[in-house]
């Protein structure tokens, strides 16, 4: 494989499958206000699965996203969005009885988000095992998903029979919570569902906020952290906004600093630092084990994670893999 000139490889060719939910968020025309205070709003594609899907293609890599819209004319805007950017559709089902999942966010002036969904029930939520497309997820080399689609049935069974086949089929598991309580009857129930499947993961990514959250400790520690260990794991990631990451493997842990950059918008940064991530893992999984490689991998979805900051909206802020580069040699 060509390296380039930071020591990182292209992305992968193997394909990434990524499961779950894909939305519409909107968000105000105003900053810094709240909902009920918003003159308007802009309509951003959205939803953490998806947001991968991209994420992965924006840098050269091949996914494909398996998840349930409306059969409207938001949910058919969403799989044009999708197929416009090169992700593989084949997943896709429409249902016609209930609507694409909408979400209204604001963006308050210290610049973290505040959510309100319309989702009774959202047409995500009702994908059925027996609508899973199960040869495209068995063609995955790395399986992606969130805890949102374990909220209700029958989607939390589809998202348990897709877990299995991928994993039957030999792909590596990556988990990345994306904790949204308001979504959750309860905290409890959202902390017992989200490590419900905790074990079966190889990946797994939390941010500060949920590691405090699934721990019930408010330090941000490597003892805190090891807490969410499981002798499955392979890698263990905490982002930490703008101070970086950290790792931890069965045999080393540490630090990567972050970008620094103008934040505009924290949305999708997340998703851009996981499809980063994933795309180089899944040709080569030995970067688990090599911690230099790993380093300059992470360092890289830093950087990617940054560029997603400074465009309002997810989709529309994921990186290519020049803009990638050019951030990371500057910074040099």
């Amino acid at each position: 494989m060509a390296s380039h000139s930071n020591g990182i490889s292209p992305a992968g060719q193997g394909l990434i499958v990524s499961f779950g939910e894909m939305l519409i968020d909107f968000v105000p025309t105003v900053s810094g206000v709240s909902l009920a205070e918003a003159p308007g709003f802009l309509k951003a594609p959205g939803g953490a699965p998806a947001n991968v899907a991209i994420a992965v293609t924006r840098l050269g890599g091949k996914s494909a996203f398996v998840g349930k819209l409306g059969d409207d004319e938001f949910g058919h805007m969403l799989a044009g969005i999708l197929k416009q950017n090169g992700v593989n559709g084949d997943g896709i089902n429409f249902d016609q009885g209930a609507r694409t999942a909408l979400a209204f966010v604001t963006l308050r002036a210290d610049g973290e988000r505040e959510f309100m969904f319309y989702r009774n029930p959202s047409a995500d939520m009702l994908l059925r095992p027996e609508e899973l497309n199960l040869e495209l997820i068995r063609s995955g080399k790395i399986f992606h998903y969130g805890s949102i689609s374990l909220i209700v049935e029958p989607c939390r069974s589809a998202h348990l029979k897709a877990m299995e086949v991928a994993r039957d089929a030999g792909a590596l598991l990556s988990y990345d919570p994306n904790l949204r309580l308001p979504l959750w009857p309860s905290a409890e129930e959202a902390r017992e569902q989200i490590m419900s499947i905790w074990d079966k993961a190889d990946v797994i990514k939390v941010s500060d906020n949920e590691l405090e959250f699934l721990t019930g400790s408010d330090k941000i520690d490597d003892e805190s952290a090891m807490s969410l260990w499981h002798p499955n794991l392979k890698l263990l990631l905490v982002t930490l906004g703008e101070k970086g990451c950290r790792y931890y493997t069965k045999n080393f842990h540490g630090e990567v600093n972050a970008f620094h950059v103008n934040t505009v918008d924290t949305t999708g940064a997340g998703d851009a630092f996981v499809g980063a991530l994933l795309c180089h893992l899944v040709d080569d999984h030995s970067i688990l084990e090599d911690e230099g490689r790993l380093r300059k991998v992470l360092n890289f979805a830093n950087a990617c994670g940054a560029i997603t900051t400074t465009k309002k909206g997810a989709i529309p802020a994921l990186p290519a893999e020049s803009d990638v580069l050019s951030l990371i040699n500057g910074a040099n």
